[in-house]
């Protein structure tokens, strides 16, 4: 007779969770001054999601509103998806970001503030789903983006040497 021991079930290892970047809005970081970043999921429709595995999506000037206690992704351009039919997606309609209710109302209240939006600044493939890394952001004068720059200029010149 075998082993009894060789006969018992191996614990089962957890998944790696894999994440495959989309698109990165780096304008949101030249143009804002991001105070905090939030994970959102986002409803799509299949042709979006091929678009996306092709990045063919443009983030600069997207932003989040809040309609009807609801969090919708606006001015964000998905393109049509070359191999689609007839039931190809509107590539600028708005697309509805999925949080939890406490989520929800946090940014509500911090949104709320004159001054302050949400604006998408990454999006990416968490496992087989599509994530938006959202950012509770304040705009920036034009001597705050002359002082980034030289701040970034700084930081380039001391890796050098």
């Amino acid at each position: 007779m075998a082993n009894p021991a060789q006969h018992i079930a191996s614990p089962a290892k957890p998944r790696e969770i894999v994440f495959r970047p989309i698109v990165e809005n780096r304008s949101a970081r030249h143009e804002y001054f991001i105070t905090d970043e939030i994970e959102a999921g986002i409803a799509l429709v299949g042709t979006e999601v091929k678009s996306l595995r092709e990045k063919k999506v443009q983030l600069a000037g997207g932003f989040a509103r809040f309609t009807d206690g609801e969090l919708w992704l606006e001015n964000v351009q998905i393109s049509v998806y070359k191999q689609g039919n007839i039931n190809n997606h509107d590539p600028l309609r708005r697309r509805r970001l999925l949080l939890h209710t406490r989520e929800l109302r946090k940014l509500a209240q911090r949104s709320a503030t004159k001054g302050v939006t949400i604006v998408p600044v990454k999006m990416y493939f968490k496992g087989n789903k599509v994530k938006v890394l959202l950012g509770i952001a304040k705009g920036k004068r034009s001597h705050d983006k002359r002082e980034s720059i030289k701040e970034r200029d700084v930081r380039r010149d001391m890796e050098r040497d």
